[in-house]
């Protein structure tokens, strides 16, 4: 991975530097398969990947979790979607990737290789793993009023992935309408994660990412086929929150 630093600092859709931005970084080249993870880890997971995404964030998921080989650390996402849609995408992302996916449900283990959906009309956290399981953090579904009129809610996501994984974590924003995740996402910022932004050429709706941006949320940003090579680096300890 090498780091691109000739822009003195990152910025937004319509130039306002990101607050507090680092110089971003950019990948080389877009997996066309599953990519490489050389000496990774076995057993429970020492780190985190939370992913945020609304509008078009169904092909984007696609993309991103197809290509990644199936030794990542654990991965937790929430897609707006309605109630009884969100098994039958976990499904059919899980017969796409090498990774598995399926719809979370409370207490499933945040694992490596596995990555949890948020259900439709729910929200989910993750919490500190107490169980049997060796894993470092579980997830916890429940209902609850909507947040920033979504649930589930990616902001629920991401303030707990602040409180309990910080600089364990990674947190990506992806194409959306409004706001949702952007003030959760600069707080995994701030608690130390490495954090993503998806850039606008890629976007289908350049909204969630642009606001998450515009208040100093994002550390990365980057088109959407760079996105696992990113989330590789980062697994690998290639790319980190203090080099991005």
């Amino acid at each position: 991975m090498q780091l691109d630093h000739a822009a003195p600092r990152a910025t937004g859709a319509i130039g306002i530097p990101l607050l507090g931005a680092a110089p971003y970084a950019t990948a080389t080249a877009a997996p066309a398969k599953p990519l490489p993870l050389p000496g990774a880890r076995q057993g429970p997971t020492a780190r985190l990947i939370a992913i945020g995404t609304s509008t078009g964030g169904t092909e984007a998921l696609r993309i991103v979790l197809s290509a990644l080989p199936v030794e990542v650390p654990g991965i937790v996402m929430v897609q707006h979607m309605p109630e009884g849609f969100t098994k039958a995408f976990a499904d059919r992302l899980n017969g796409l990737c090498k990774i598995k996916v399926k719809e979370a449900e409370d207490g499933d283990a945040v694992l490596p290789g596995q990555a949890l959906l948020a259900p439709g009309n729910r929200h989910m956290r993750i919490v500190r793993d107490t169980g049997a399981s060796g894993a470092r953090w579980s997830v916890r579904v429940a209902d609850g009023p909507r947040v920033l009129r979504h649930k589930p809610s990616v902001e629920v996501l991401f303030e707990s992935c602040a409180q309990y994984a910080g600089k364990n974590a990674m947190g990506i924003i992806m194409t959306g309408m409004g706001n949702d995740g952007a003030t959760g996402l600069l707080s995994m910022r701030k608690a130390g994660a490495l954090t993503i932004g998806q850039d606008e050429a890629s976007c289908v709706v350049y909204g969630m990412p642009r606001e998450a941006a515009l208040c100093g949320a994002v550390q990365v940003v980057s088109p959407l086929d760079k996105i696992a090579k990113h989330i590789v680096d980062y697994s690998t300890g290639a790319l980190t929150a203090q080099a991005a």
